[in-house]
């Protein structure tokens, strides 16, 4: 999914561990002089660059760009900035790193994806094995809040699929999919876990009635939309069956049922 933006932007103001660092936002020209020197570099860590300039998820340091002006190369050195030479390796592009020699966090620049992001991948800091973290640098934000918070990978398999790529979706016909950042107060909010055991809520239409999905079982695929005044334990039964591809769903644009 390609990142909404206007979510990461809450996600990170409402992420605790989140913040920005000392740097300020990066003007463009030098994230141009960047990208001549590593690459093009994924939209959703130019936006970044360009609201934040520099900061930490959690305890991992995310690179910034080096103020420039010179001639002599001095701030591609710099080890704060993402063309600090030790950064590229390949065609791995180290953006975050977290202190102490920790693991360190990269894109995977050989394999752009939707919208011109890259996979982010995790290099072992002790070993130097990879395993892969996310679809996006938004994604890389994601999955770290959601670890921040205690809720692992996502609570269902489809919902951890789209926070690698986005901290959730909102389309214009309201349909809202939460991040990691809104999805626990809004199932206290609405009281699910007492009147829905089993069952998460997911997102909400905008409009009063909110999407389900269950926790555990066989299925755990199949979206249910139901007023959010009337949860209740038969989710499946008294409410409507939207969907069993969330993601697929989302991307025709999530039509309901009348």
């Amino acid at each position: 999914m390609r990142p909404d933006l206007t979510l990461l932007r809450d996600l990170i103001e409402g992420s605790p561990g989140f913040g920005r660092g000392p740097a300020g936002a990066v003007p463009e020209a030098l994230i141009r002089e960047a990208e001549a020197r590593v690459g093009p570099l994924p939209p959703s860590y130019r936006w970044w660059l360009a609201e934040y300039g520099h900061g930490r998820a959690g305890d991992a340091d995310i690179a910034t760009v080096g103020p420039g002006g010179t001639d002599d190369g001095m701030y591609d050195d710099m080890y704060e900035s993402v063309t600090a030479g030790w950064r590229l390796d390949g065609d791995r592009l180290c953006f975050a790193v977290e202190p102490d020699c920790g693991d360190g966090y990269h894109f995977v620049l050989g394999r752009a994806g939707e919208a011109g992001e890259y996979p982010v991948v995790c290099r072992d800091g002790a070993d130097g094995c990879e395993y892969p973290v996310a679809e996006s640098f938004a994604g890389f934000l994601a999955v770290r809040a959601a670890l921040s918070r205690g809720l692992r990978d996502g609570p269902v398999p489809a919902v951890a699929r789209l926070w690698r790529s986005t901290p959730g979706v909102l389309l214009d016909n309201g349909v809202h999919i939460y991040g990691p950042h809104l999805i626990q107060e809004r199932n206290e909010t609405f009281e699910v876990p007492r009147y829905a055991p089993g069952w998460v809520l997911v997102g909400d239409d905008s409009g009063g009635d909110g999407l389900l999905m269950r926790r555990h079982g066989r299925d755990r695929v199949s979206v249910h939309r139901l007023g959010l005044g009337a949860v209740c334990a038969d989710v499946a039964a008294e409410g409507d069956r939207v969907t069993d591809d969330l993601l697929g769903w989302l991307r025709a644009g999530a039509p309901l049922p009348d």
